[in-house]
């Protein structure tokens, strides 16, 4: 599934979110509670929407289907739904601080930070930095920089599933 076939069902609803918040919040979710259902994604994600048509619903259950599925492979697949190569640095960067908020979210809503480690609580926040991330990213700097924050954050996802689903 592609980045703009999601925001497109997303920004069409007027959830005000982005593909990757959206995605975000999935991944949270399915990362704090492995069990977690679609259901109460799609709650979430269109809480303050409009409901999306019975096609854009379909798109979204497959989105976090396969998010699950790959969170229940060993071959370490799973990746940040976040626009290509083929956009701007400082949109993939807008959208990385979106997918962050939305991970954040997703966590939030199905785990109590009360018995978290000191890893966890520290990945927690350098998440939560990310959120802060300057958005105006340009030069082969900046794409280095994006480039390691998204395979930490791929890294950090999956440590932070263990702690939660041990």
């Amino acid at each position: 599934m592609t980045y703009q076939i999601i925001n497109a069902i997303v920004v069409q609803s007027d959830a005000e979110l982005s593909a990757a918040q959206a995605h975000g919040m999935a991944t949270g979710m399915l990362c704090a509670n492995e069990q977690a259902q679609s259901a109460a994604w799609l709650t979430e994600l269109f809480l303050h929407a409009i409901p999306t048509d019975d096609e854009g619903r379909t798109t979204l259950v497959h989105l976090f289907e396969d998010t699950q599925d790959l969170f229940a492979s060993d071959d370490f697949e799973f990746d940040l739904l976040l626009p290509g190569d083929e956009a701007l640095l400082s949109e993939q960067v807008e959208a990385l601080t979106d997918w962050c908020r939305g991970f954040l979210l997703g966590v939030g809503f199905t785990h109590a930070a009360s018995d978290l480690s000191r890893e966890a609580t520290e990945i927690l926040k350098d998440i939560a930095e990310f959120t802060k991330l300057d958005t105006e990213a340009e030069g082969e700097e900046d794409e280095s920089d994006f480039m390691e924050i998204t395979e930490y954050m791929r890294s950090a996802v999956l440590l932070l599933r263990s702690e939660f689903n041990a």
